[in-house]
């Protein structure tokens, strides 16, 4: 018998109870069930007979939790199909997750990374931290949350490619701004990993540290069948990660380069996280 707040090894199938549009293409759905997961942290996804898929928790309370979902793929698709009530089924939560501490903190988020951080933004400011938060899209239609943001004790910074909402341009113009200015304990980001590199390099620059949220793709999502590991390390991304320092993270040499599809074979970074 499995119990709130442990890992669920097997599958818990429960009904989901709400379905939220978010943005452009990206969806929240909630499940109401003490999970009890950490921010950075994910589950598995499951549909039967269909497939398994990570996905990091946006929000939590006691007795529900939340995560994102973008249509990128068959399984994403077809979940973009399912309706409040339907029956989801959930493996997790699993991986380490990010360390929250500190007097001030910037987060960076680009498209579908900005929903785990948004957990991470939560839980910072319940700590007393104060939070710079910078998110990205290519245009207003694809940012999610601002307006719940703006409702939050946070300060809110926003980059669309189009300039249809904040500022024209990327989350890493507004992030260097940031930094000649500000003194940050951390730098959270999660994102396209061609804008997390360049979060890296800023926080090399300005000597500060950055924790990084790495997406892989997973089959078991607890280290079994080694799917997710990446070159350099060879370490799996559900068990050492998805959570990583900067350093660790450089010495990872397929990132911003290529990740591996489901067969192992190398392939390019598309558009989209």
């Amino acid at each position: 018998m499995s119990y709130p707040g442990d890992k669920h090894e097997q599958p818990t199938v429960v009904p989901i109870k709400k379905i939220i549009e978010e943005a452009d293409n990206l969806k929240t759905f909630v499940l109401e069930y003490p999970l009890k997961a950490k921010p950075g942290q994910f589950i598995m996804a499951w549909m039967p007979r269909i497939d398994a898929k990570p996905f990091a928790m946006s929000y939590q309370t006691e007795n529900e939790f939340h995560f994102a979902v973008m249509a990128v793929g068959p399984f994403t698709k077809k979940m973009m199909e399912l309706k409040e009530g339907d029956k989801l089924g959930f493996f997790g939560p699993y991986g380490n997750a990010f360390e929250l501490k500190g007097k001030r903190i910037a987060l960076v988020g680009g498209g579908c990374g900005t929903p785990p951080l948004k957990f991470a933004a939560i839980e910072a400011m319940n700590k007393g931290i104060e939070v710079d938060f910078i998110m990205g899209a290519r245009n207003k239609a694809g940012i999610a949350y601002a307006d719940e943001f703006e409702k939050l004790d946070m300060n809110l910074f926003i980059a669309t490619d189009d300039g249809s909402l904040g500022e024209k341009g990327y989350t890493t113009d507004i992030l260097k701004k940031r930094l000649e200015e500000n003194k940050y304990d951390s730098i959270l980001t999660c994102g396209p990993e061609i804008m997390m590199q360049k979060v890296i390099e800023l926080a090399d620059e300005y000597d500060t540290r950055c924790q990084v949220s790495m997406e892989r793709y997973m089959k078991c999502g607890f280290g079994v069948c080694g799917q997710c590991a990446v070159d350099g390390l060879g370490v799996p991304i559900c068990k050492q990660g998805p959570i990583f320092e900067k350093e660790k993270i450089k010495e990872i040499t397929e990132f911003g380069k290529y990740k591996r599809d489901a067969k192992g074979a190398k392939v390019n970074f598309g558009s989209h996280c």
